[in-house]
């Protein structure tokens, strides 16, 4: 098992910036992949971005604001958002997962994913 533990998220406002911090522990070696996802209310769990085996992928509606990075000595992986937008404004999930991923959709799905943080919450306000 590996357990993931979210923080950084908050109040901010548009254009500025934020930046969350997830923590690995227990089983880390199973966190190959490992990356976050966001919910709004009444949405579904939507891709952010991940790092797999050092390559990175984003989401379109984030690309060139969002930037995803990984620690492995520390087991961290962080999120530095800038340029936020009130439509950022979501529950932001850390993942993990065993699996290399490519360019295909299977990177898009949350079940693809076997760990989940708690989540933590990101507001942007106008």
């Amino acid at each position: 098992q590996v357990q993931l533990l979210e923080s950084g998220g908050g109040l901010v406002q548009a254009g500025g910036s934020l930046r969350l911090s997830c923590a690995a522990s227990g089983r880390t070696f199973s966190a190959y992949t490992m990356g976050w996802f966001r919910r709004t209310p009444g949405k579904e769990r939507e891709f952010v971005t991940i790092i797999t085996g050092g390559t990175t992928y984003y989401a379109d509606s984030v690309k060139g604001r969002f930037t995803i990075s990984r620690d492995n000595a520390k087991n961290m992986v962080y999120l530095q958002m800038n340029s936020l937008k009130v439509e950022d404004t979501a529950v932001y999930y850390c993942v993990a997962d065993g699996q290399r991923y490519g360019p295909g959709p299977a990177r898009f799905r949350p079940g693809s994913y076997d760990y989940w943080g708690q989540g933590t919450q990101v507001t942007v306000s106008s």
